[in-house]
């Protein structure tokens, strides 16, 4: 049986607030989510009580995806290699995908990268080409050097270009903003089918991030074991607990239901009632799938960093019900892709463990018959230069994503204007690369915004809510049928 990390009382008070403020059942004032009537889900099936998870999958340092998604065509892969130098990667290791639809030129995926092959064969990945933050469209490196273009502010910067991504406000820089995914939040906490939701809409496996803070929504953090709970702290009084135990955790519980005029000491009285209440129900959930309270799942996970966030994930689905859920929100994440050095090696790891947890997770999603409406999406700080530093790359700028999903309209490469130029400029060459701002940092076809909008109403927010989730979906392509889009 998985048992709850365990902390000292001192370290459960000061992670209580964000554990429990991000709930939906609120009663304080300052967090009243049901006193917020300004968004609305309009999507006729949000009403019929379906479910609907997104899992926002951050790969933290700016993923190299110039060497997930390989040219193969003789021409593009010579402009490849000579781009690349030493991390160009050898053909012969390149796994072939034979998109449904084709521009004339074919890539491969990353040898590591064996099982979301088979999900793009399946039809259940989709690639999203160029992809970036932007504050306006810019059509190629023409538009990118005039001055009457708006840029995203402090390009290349990792800490900009994650809140960039993870807001899809550029405009404001860094500052106190919410999250496309806490503003997404929001909006579902409001309905009923998520009403009488205990626990936030919004689930963070690896500690706090930007992307799931909204204006009174933030994170539930949840451990890789599970709730984070007090050391030592008995809910209710189970049959062969510990004397000592239960007498610690009624006192606590007394000193918490003490009478408190002060603001402050009934609202962090209410915080860690809360986070207590809210630890307990997610055990109830998890108990679903241990080991000898309920039945585990048969997927078998990959023992890795990714893979026991995408377990827990995938166990706090089996358990929705007990949740009383049914939008939720999930974050996990992944260091180490900034690969300015040794990129091949790094990469060799990273990309293993990427491709064996997410087609693990595929895979219980299938178990629990939940594939259609599970969607895994990736995000990055940025790309990186398609001209290779000798051993890795360095920061850039447009980049591949993944979804992965039953709903997802896979075995397809998507993007505004596809995958970009294979082939850098060159002094004094007639070739033009009209994606390259120098060094193989791509112009993004794709906006942040544009990416999030397909998902957001995949996940239920209606057309005419959209803009409050994304403020600058307006300046984009807002043709929600267009084809080049239509990734799910």
């Amino acid at each position: 049986m998985n048992t709850p990390n365990l902390i000292t009382r001192r370290s459960f008070m000061r992670q209580a607030a964000c554990a429990a403020v991000g709930t939906a059942g609120l009663t304080n004032a300052l967090f009243d989510l049901r006193k917020i009537a300004a968004f609305s889900l309009g999507n006729s099936d949000v009403l019929s009580g379906d479910y609907k998870a997104l899992v926002c999958l951050f790969l933290y340092g700016g993923n190299d995806a110039n060497n997930m998604i390989v040219p193969t065509s003789t021409t593009d892969y010579n402009g490849y290699t000579a781009a690349r130098g030493g991390i160009a990667l050898p053909l012969a290791g390149i796994l072939p995908i034979s998109p449904l639809t084709s521009d004339g030129r074919t890539f491969g995926l990353n040898g590591n990268l064996t099982g979301l092959k088979s999900l793009f064969d399946q039809q259940k990945l989709a690639i999203l080409a160029n992809v970036g933050s932007l504050v306006e469209p810019l059509a190629n490196v023409t538009d990118y050097r005039s001055s009457s273009k708006r840029k995203p502010p402090q390009l290349f910067s990792h800490s900009d270009q994650q809140s960039q991504w993870q807001t899809s406000v550029p405009d404001v820089g860094l500052g106190a903003v919410t999250g496309w995914g806490g503003r997404m939040g929001e909006l579902a906490a409001l309905k009923a089918l998520n009403s009488s939701g205990q626990v936030s809409v919004c689930i963070s496996l690896n500690g706090n991030n930007t992307f799931q803070v909204g204006d009174t929504v933030v994170p539930y953090n949840v451990s890789t074991n599970g709730a984070v709970g007090l050391n030592n702290y008995i809910y209710g009084a189970p049959v062969g607990a510990n004397a000592n135990d239960l007498l610690r955790s009624r006192a606590i519980d007394d000193l918490i239901a003490l009478s408190h005029t002060n603001l402050f000491e009934k609202t962090f009285a209410a915080t860690a009632k809360r986070s207590i209440d809210n630890a307990a129900l997610l055990r109830v959930a998890l108990n679903r799938t241990d080991p000898v309270l309920g039945t585990p799942l048969a997927t078998v996970f990959p023992t890795t960093g990714l893979g026991n966030q995408l377990k827990m994930i995938a166990r706090l689905i089996k358990g929705r019900d007990d949740l009383n859920l049914r939008r939720q929100i999930f974050f996990v994440s992944v260091g180490g892709y900034d690969t300015h050095t040794n990129e091949v090696t790094a990469q060799n790891g990273l990309y293993a463990e990427l491709s064996g947890a997410v087609s693990a997770f595929y895979a219980a999603t299938v178990e629990m018959a939940v594939q259609d409406t599970v969607t895994t999406f990736t995000g990055s700080d940025f790309g990186r230069t398609y001209q290779g530093n000798g051993n890795g790359s360095d920061h850039g700028w447009g980049s591949h994503h993944l979804i992965v999903g039953g709903a997802v309209h896979g075995q397809n490469i998507y993007g505004n204007r596809g995958m970009p130029d294979q082939v850098l400029n060159q002094t004094g060459a007639p070739h033009v690369n009209p994606d390259d701002t120098g060094q193989g940092r791509w112009v993004p076809s794709t906006s942040v915004d544009e990416y999030a909008a397909r998902l957001a109403l995949w996940f239920g927010v209606s057309q005419t809510d959209l803009a409050s989730v994304l403020p600058n979906i307006g300046r984009f392509n807002t043709n929600y049928t267009d084809p080049k889009l239509a990734f799910i």
